[in-house]
């Protein structure tokens, strides 16, 4: 019976209205792509006097501030539950950290019939859940009604309506298709996978890799141990997520590869910007209140160590970041010592 109900679901869903969940400069990027694209987008935010400011500027006042909307093609919501009931298609951008606390007050039954795109690249802190395993337990989402969203994608550059390129993943290719089509415009271009769950692993990877970078661009190690870096940093990625998804494509492909690359060279990578107060002596807590966005790394360096506590996988750039974040190993000696782990 269960069988024909998620059939049933994914077989009839059509991505008709987008709910965003979530406020920050990804959320606002992923609004102007759909608006872009031809569709409407019903976009939910915490707080009235946020969405009276925007309103009132025809702009996110806190993120991506340059981009302007046409307010016409904007629903706005302060009830996380309300718009999710009157939307079919719910992309969730909220911060990894603030996902529960965002969806407490849901069940189980207020995400029947919908498709959960899942654009957070990070992990339920101290569950150490992919959110699309979270999605399935906690809220008994069919797989197939679940998909990603990814790629090496700054939510500044598509503000500046630079080329750019995104993945759209989901066991069930037909409804990633359905999705993927819906995100195509001018600036944009889409392509389709089944690898939720190496995309989702490798998107948190990512953020501590660029981390690592910069931590090394901090203590001044150079373009050539960058690289070096990087490379090893690739290899990591390829190691873990051969452990743990049975879908994944060549590490090579844009979504993988790619969004490691950007994460870790980019001057608007957050996780960089953290890394590199890190390696100038900043102390976490101090490079934290520094910053004025969350780095997701921070939480994925955790979840990625607890997660290959069962795999033990060979991860010694991932588990420097671990140890200078959690154990506040200091980052000369640290890097000193995976200088001799990698090649």
């Amino acid at each position: 019976m269960e069988d024909n109900i998620t059939k049933s679901e994914s077989s009839t869903w059509s991505p008709k209205k987008f709910a965003i969940i979530g406020s920050g400069s990804w959320a606002t990027a992923l609004a102007k792509i759909l608006i872009d694209s031809g569709n409407e987008v019903h976009w939910y935010f915490r707080f009235k006097e946020t969405v009276r400011k925007f309103q009132a500027g025809a702009h996110n006042p806190s993120y991506l501030t340059s981009v302007t909307f046409d307010l016409s093609k904007i629903h706005f919501y302060t009830d996380v539950r309300r718009i999710i009931k009157e939307c079919d298609t719910i992309l969730l951008v909220t911060p990894s950290p603030y996902i529960k606390s965002t969806f407490d007050k849901l069940h189980a039954g207020d995400f029947s019939g919908k498709f959960v795109l899942n654009a957070v690249k990070g992990i339920i802190p101290e569950e150490y859940l992919l959110i699309s395993d979270y999605l399935i337990q906690e809220f008994e989402v069919p797989e197939d009604m679940i998909g990603v969203i990814s790629g090496p994608t700054h939510a500044e550059e598509v503000a500046m309506n630079r080329m750019s390129y995104l993945t759209v993943a989901c066991s069930d290719l037909s409804n990633a298709e359905k999705i993927e089509k819906r995100l195509q415009c001018d600036y944009v271009r889409t392509v389709v996978s089944s690898d939720v769950n190496g995309i989702e692993y490798c998107s948190v990877l990512k953020n501590v890799y660029a981390i690592a970078t910069g931590i090394c661009q901090g203590l001044r190690m150079g373009d050539n141990f960058q690289a070096v870096l990087i490379a090893n940093a690739a290899a990591e990625m390829d190691r873990f997520t051969k452990a743990l998804s049975t879908t994944r494509k060549p590490i090579t492909d844009s979504v993988y590869l790619g969004d490691l690359l950007v994460t870790g060279y980019s001057r608007f990578s957050r996780n960089r910007t953290f890394g590199t107060l890190l390696g100038k002596g900043r102390v976490v807590k101090q490079a934290q209140l520094e910053m004025d966005m969350i780095a997701e790394g921070y939480y994925g360096a955790k979840c990625i160590h607890e997660v290959n506590k069962r795999y033990k996988v060979f991860m010694p750039i991932a588990e420097t970041v671990y140890q200078i974040l959690y154990h506040m190993l200091d980052c000369r000696r640290a890097v000193d010592r995976l200088t001799g782990l990698i090649h």
